[in-house]
């Protein structure tokens, strides 16, 4: 190794060290990411459960076959071809309290709204 070789490798080195250590993250208490939505956590579940947006022909809708009966404590209609994802009582009362329109279809907003 050439003495050049070696005084880049040692620069280097030394370059490396001289950073600071950084053990915890550094963003602000403002910017850390927040918690999912629980409606957002609801949507997921039935994802990965294999509902679909489009699959309510097929028994698998995502609106019609799982949110719906998961956020109104109905059964699951007698097409649905999966079964429900298990989802934590209080995610579901909290995804109501954020947005209490969340699963219900457009009649029953109407009837709300006035």
């Amino acid at each position: 190794m050439t003495a050049r070789r070696l005084s880049l490798k040692v620069v280097s080195l030394l370059v490396v060290l001289a950073q600071p250590l950084q053990f915890a993250p550094t963003q602000a208490a403002a910017t850390q990411p927040v918690p999912w939505h629980p409606c957002a956590r609801i949507r997921m579940a039935c994802t990965h459960a294999g509902f679909l947006p489009n699959g309510a022909k097929r028994g698998r809708g995502i609106m019609l076959d799982c949110i719906r009966p998961i956020m109104t404590e109905t059964p699951q209609r007698k097409q649905a071809t999966k079964a429900l994802p298990h989802i934590d009582p209080q995610t579901v009362v909290a995804c109501r309290q954020r947005n209490p329109n969340f699963g219900k279809d457009r009649e029953a907003r109407k009837q709300r709204a006035g």
